[in-house]
């Protein structure tokens, strides 16, 4: 892969998430050796990584049904509460598919 050609869930995160993610190779995935590394305890690194986990399924949703993408960002900003976004994408799907046959 060039420099230039930069996968779309990447351009997406922001600097400090490059940054979470280059330690964590560099720690060999060591979650570990990341809470030492930022002061912090393993529980608090597991989050943060479950976000960035997040973030990025999110990016590659966005590209596949942008409408589920929204519900899904607005569960995680806390705009919008978990089981009524699981009620809304479980609809929207249940619609698609009576779509497609």
């Amino acid at each position: 892969m060039s420099i230039e050609v930069v996968p779309e869930w990447m351009a997406d995160l922001d600097e400090e998430d490059v940054t979470f993610i280059r330690r964590f190779l560099l720690a060999s995935g060591s979650l570990k050796e990341m809470a030492g590394q930022y002061g912090v305890s393993y529980p608090t690194v597991r989050l943060r990584l479950d976000r960035l986990i997040q973030k990025i399924q999110l990016s590659e949703d966005r590209a596949a049904e942008p409408y589920v993408a929204l519900i899904k960002r607005l569960a995680l900003s806390g705009k919008l509460d978990f089981d009524t976004a699981k009620v809304l994408v479980s609809e929207y799907r249940k619609t698609k598919e009576a779509d497609d046959v």
